[in-house]
């Protein structure tokens, strides 16, 4: 069962949704249903089961621009599947009438069609009742929320009056709605193959001072501050700084900052290879460094199918954000990737 999302996105947001307002796109919640859009505008809206009791859920797609049709699919949780038995066949009900059946694809997903999509849509933002059925996996579709997240997707792609909007619609024309940004482009940069070392007494106390500097709201560094504190298993985290070679001219910091029952997130900086200069933080939540790549993932919960990911690229002078995802219903066979930050990352040449 997932944790509530008001709750997962609160524990989410006290660590990175400051840089995911700044940098990336929009996230939206609303009892069971929850929506992000990306910097590309393309948005995914997720519905939960009524109870809530399970995961299973519906995923609606919807890029930006003018008469752009919306995809939905389907994912049954996994505990659904009672006995280990196989979904062979799973049938869309909208209001006590059989819609058709869906699609298998892959990893678990089911897609509906595009009149079975439009026809769920038309029905559960309102008081349609909404079921899939297939044989101990059925599950009833929550209303509860689904107008204000599909609102909020009319809202951020500028739909809002016009005929193709998912609620408030009007006769403004489509040539009105926003149009599809194009995803950024990052160079990478080729990067030292030199090994790491840990930085010595002296140089720790040399530097630590300026990465002190650098701390702020969106970017603090507990263990650090205050070294030698217990962490949350009653042991004392190593007082540990590693350099790792960028270039012939740059190096990242990194340290652990802060650590969870199942999550800890290390801070990142750049500095010149000579550690004369002032760092620059990149992030105080990153997992690892490897190939000129800083990853972060963090589990909102401690079954892990809900959690956040993000990735920062090294492009010879900084290491700018190149994706950050939610994740909902993971398991090892997948789940629902919700991009809030899509790049297109170059090879280093």
């Amino acid at each position: 069962m997932n944790i509530p999302i008001k709750t997962a996105f609160l524990i989410l947001a006290a660590l990175s949704a400051p840089a995911i307002a700044r940098e990336s796109g929009t996230y939206f919640y609303h009892k069971n249903w929850e929506v992000a859009c990306d910097n590309t505008l393309t948005c995914r809206t997720l519905g939960f089961e009524r109870d809530r009791e399970m995961d299973s859920s519906v995923l609606l797609t919807r890029q930006a621009g003018r008469d752009t049709v919306p995809t939905g699919e389907v994912m049954l949780e996994k505990n659904d599947l009672r006995d280990d038995s196989t979904v062979n066949k799973l049938t869309i009900w909208i209001n006590g009438k059989s819609a058709g059946d869906l699609t298998a694809a892959e990893n678990g997903v089911w897609r509906l069609s595009q009149p079975q999509t439009l026809a769920l849509i038309s029905a559960v933002k309102g008081n349609g009742n909404v079921e899939f059925k297939g044989g101990e996996s059925s599950f009833t579709l929550s209303n509860d929320g689904a107008y204000a997240t599909m609102l909020k997707v009319d809202d951020v792609q500028g739909r809002i009056g016009t005929p193709g909007a998912w609620t408030k619609t009007g006769d403004k024309p489509e040539s009105s709605v926003a149009k599809a940004i194009f995803q950024p482009v990052i160079q990478a940069a080729k990067v030292s193959q030199a090994q790491p070392r840990i930085l010595s007494k002296s140089e720790v106390a040399a530097l630590r001072p300026r990465l002190l500097a650098t701390l702020n709201e969106d970017m603090d560094c507990e263990r650090m501050t205050y070294p030698g504190q217990e962490n949350i298993n009653g042991e004392i985290d190593k007082d540990e700084f590693t350099l790792t070679p960028l270039d012939d001219h740059h190096a990242l910091i990194s340290t652990l900052c802060w650590s969870g029952a199942y999550n800890e997130g290390h801070g990142y900086w750049i500095i010149d290879k000579q550690l004369k200069g002032d760092p620059v933080a990149v992030t105080n939540a990153g997992y690892k460094y490897q190939d000129g790549v800083i990853s972060s993932y963090f589990m909102v919960s401690s079954m892990g199918n809900s959690a956040t990911e993000e990735q920062w690229v090294w492009e010879g002078k900084a290491f700018p954000k190149s994706r950050s995802v939610l994740w909902r219903s993971r398991s090892e066979d997948g789940g629902w990737e919700m991009p809030l930050l899509v790049t297109e990352v170059k090879t280093a040449k």
